[in-house]
């Protein structure tokens, strides 16, 4: 049976990139970070996509 990767929280992301989520908040504002989608009232993230990002940054 295929399983389904969980979409991240907010605290998730904050916890793996080791910052605080008002700091995501803040780059989703100006278009910054990794890409969120919302679902209702809240933000969700791909782990893959939150990962990509990190090595787009390190590659930067």
């Amino acid at each position: 049976m295929k399983t389904i990767d969980e979409l991240w929280t907010i605290r998730d992301v904050s916890a793996y990139l080791r910052v605080p989520a008002e700091t995501l908040y803040r780059w989703r504002k100006v278009k910054y970070g990794p890409p969120a989608a919302r679902v209702g009232r809240h933000l969700r993230y791909e782990p893959d996509s939150v990962r990509a990002w990190v090595r787009e940054q390190a590659a930067a």
